[in-house]
């Protein structure tokens, strides 16, 4: 994967127009573990781990803007119910964690993310199979991880995402910005591992369009699309949830 310096989208006023945090916390479900991850600086990440089972596989998840982790608390169940263990991350700057969040550092906390998560749950005695799921925003940092072959991670799950910076380029000159967006469809289109696109029949903030040339242009041999009828960018599981989670079931354990 060429490495491309993004540093430009931490400009204060792209992340202050391109990120909306919501703090909060709850006390975790019986039998769920909160984490904090430390990413350096000494800031922590908030996390929690809903567990279905020690062999079982694993979904790191990123959610998308403007949620957290406590939003989860409802659906994950419905992972574990599939035999999935779910592990859900905050950003910087939401949920309770620390810091403020910015493109580059959610890139570089995903790695941290991953390599702590693997460390933390093998500990407990997890050790079954990691996928690596993103809704929305939360594609970045599942191409991010996808793209780089880690053989830790075995699939990806792209959930009413596309192969675009979108908000992140705002107010950067045409041709820095057209470079970047270039940069970033050739990273998504490298992705070789196996994946799995769930997205929206009428999404009109990541139009249906972009997401079947996102996955045409997967590189993976091993790629499956399901579009859900009627849905837009954040009624997926309203209007499709048996077709939602058996198509992440079928992609998991086939």
């Amino acid at each position: 994967m060429v490495q491309v310096d993004y540093s430009a989208l931490d400009d204060p006023n792209i992340s202050f127009n391109s990120f909306y945090p919501r703090k909060g916390w709850t006390t975790p479900p019986e039998g769920v573990q909160d984490y904090t991850i430390n990413v350096g600086d000494d800031i922590g990440l908030s996390c929690r781990f809903f567990p279905s089972g020690s062999t079982n596989p694993t979904i790191l998840f990123f959610y998308g803007n403007g949620e957290m982790v406590t939003d989860y608390d409802a659906i994950a169940p419905l992972y574990n119910q599939i035999g999935v263990n779910f592990f859900v991350v905050d950003y910087r700057g939401y949920g309770k964690s620390g810091g403020n969040p910015s493109f580059t550092n959610m890139l570089s906390d995903a790695n941290t993310v991953l390599e702590s998560m693997n460390i933390v749950l093998g500990a407990s005695g997890f050790h079954g199979p990691t996928y690596v799921m993103g809704r929305s925003m939360g594609r970045h940092s599942a191409f991010e991880l996808a793209a780089q072959g880690n053989p830790r991670v075995k699939g990806v799950i792209i959930e009413s995402g596309r192969p675009s910076l979108g908000q992140f380029t705002g107010g950067l000159p045409s041709q820095q910005a057209a470079e970047f967006e270039d940069a970033y469809r050739a990273k998504a289109a490298s992705i070789a591992i196996p994946v799995l696109v769930i997205h929206g029949e009428v999404d009109t903030l990541a139009p249906l369009e972009h997401a079947e040339e996102m996955f045409h242009n997967f590189a993976s041999t091993n790629k499956k699309m399901i579009m859900i009828r009627g849905a837009g960018h954040n009624d997926l599981l309203f209007k499709g949830i048996d077709e939602y989670f058996t198509a992440i079931r079928d992609f998991i354990f086939a």
